[in-house]
């Protein structure tokens, strides 16, 4: 069919609408996961003729609704997930209706405008000075890669190389320091820049060891250090303040890597843990994570926003604005030329929920990282790993009697019959040498209830295990 002549539309359209109502109420009590083979109805031969868009999206809604992993409600703990507000959900409707490429002001003015408004708002929110700027990218990793990727043009300069033209071949290797805490995603973004992801030389097995870092920045000129704020299995935090005095005193970058952590900002009980933010050259952060935006949304800010143009601008094209053109935008300033216009749930969450909407969100989620770890530490069959500074909550099961040989496989064991399991969701990690669960709570849906029934869970699993 060509869609030319499909009639569908506004079914379509509707029905989408009608599902979204009962399966949005359904999600405080509806199961994270409840298995289906339905989904396998989606594959098969592509249609030589297709069957329009009605039928189409009733049979995607259909075996979604009962096939996905529904993520967006209050009992995923899994990662580091949030939700999506009613206004972020809204708003990316509307980016999807009015499919604007965010490319530049030639192809949008009103979403380069909004996403204008959008990253103001953000370094707002986080405490960072008016000068910072930035753009949004996709995820984390995609802005850990646009700042690092700043930060090698920045590296590359102090060596007479302008890198975005003629690349690393004849450079030494990019020194890069950091902490214990340092992330897949950076190690990723570094591969991706071509520095290698083994590049990272590490001082401290868990927080920065200043002392060992302030040598190792006094001999190797030139420098990239990155610092962790929110560290994934506790959400430890590296020292940003005494780091960036460190950093200061050398020839290096700092880059903050603050995924989730860089909300630590929002309470003054946690503000302190990103003392120190604003003398950073470079940060990333997500959007569907605590900011409770859709997929696919991450921000990084430079201390210097001209250096984004610098290090990702495009070779001239007859028909393409320069970074410099008042038509030119945020395509010329990141990873990405064409770009969906992810400004507009963004904007309207903030518009919708302010500054003390978001305070009220994170302060609520602090006491129930504060709940969870209590309940923890009462219960005779459950370990808590760590301190809990923010909202991950590091725990294992340990039963009475259960030798601490056991333990690792028995704590694997829960994690995989609590994702079987569908009613809470959390996978394990490794801390310190021993398997664990670590619950994140950042989803706006969470309450009092949803944690005591994870806890309820994880000890009825590890008791059935046993």
């Amino acid at each position: 069919m060509d869609p030319l002549h499909d009639d569908g539309t506004e079914h379509a359209l509707r029905a989408v609408f009608d599902a979204a109502g009962p399966y949005l109420a359904s999600l405080a009590d509806r199961p994270v996961y409840s298995g289906s083979s339905e989904v396998k109805s989606l594959g098969g031969e592509l249609p030589a003729v297709g069957s329009g868009a009605a039928s189409v999206v009733d049979k995607l809604l259909s075996v979604g609704t009962s096939s996905a992993t529904h993520s967006a409600g209050p009992r995923f703990f899994h990662f580091v997930t949030g939700g999506v507000t009613p206004a972020a959900l809204a708003a990316d409707w509307t980016v999807s209706l009015l499919d604007q490429n965010a490319f530049s002001r030639a192809a949008s003015e009103f979403a380069t405008s909004v996403e204008t408004v959008a990253l103001s708002w953000l370094t707002s929110l986080f405490g960072l000075p008016s000068s910072f700027g930035g753009a949004l990218v996709g995820s984390a990793t995609f802005a850990n890669f646009t700042a690092l990727g700043a930060a090698t043009h920045w590296w590359a300069s102090r060596h007479g190389v302008d890198v975005a033209a003629a690349g690393l071949a004849g450079l030494p290797r990019m020194p890069v320091f950091s902490g214990g805490y340092v992330h897949a995603s950076a190690r990723k973004a570094l591969q991706m820049l071509g520095h290698g992801r083994e590049s990272v030389s590490v001082h401290g097995s868990g927080r920065v060891d200043l002392s060992s870092l302030d040598r190792a920045l006094a001999s190797s000129g030139p420098a990239v250090v990155i610092a962790n704020a929110g560290e994934v299995n506790a959400g430890d935090f590296d020292p940003l303040a005494d780091l960036a005095a460190l950093v200061s005193r050398h020839d290096a970058w700092l880059h903050v890597d603050g995924a989730f952590g860089l909300f630590a900002a929002l309470s003054p009980r946690t503000a302190h843990l990103v003392a120190g933010l604003a003398q950073a050259d470079s940060i990333a952060c997500d959007g569907h994570k605590w900011l409770n935006v859709p997929y696919e949304s991450g921000f990084a800010f430079l201390r210097e926003p001209a250096r984004l143009g610098a290090a990702f601008g495009m070779p001239g094209a007859p028909y393409l604005p320069g970074a410099d053109s008042p038509r030119g935008g945020y395509g010329l300033l990141g990873p990405e030329s064409s770009r969906r216009a992810r400004s507009l749930p963004i904007w309207a969450t903030l518009a919708a929920y302010g500054r003390s909407g978001y305070q009220a969100m994170v302060e609520r989620h602090l006491d129930l990282a504060q709940e969870l770890a209590s309940l923890v530490d009462a219960a005779p069959d459950l370990e808590r790993l760590a301190e809990v500074p923010l909202c991950i909550v590091c725990f294992r099961v340990r039963p009475p009697g259960v030798p601490e040989s056991q333990l690792d496989d028995l704590n694997r064991r829960v994690g995989e019959a609590l994702l079987d399991d569908g009613r809470v969701f959390a996978g394990t990690t490794v801390y310190e040498g021993r398997v664990a669960l670590r619950p994140a709570i950042v989803n706006w849906r969470t309450t009092s209830r949803d944690v005591q029934l994870f806890v309820s869970v994880v000890r009825e699993l590890a008791a059935a295990l046993r």
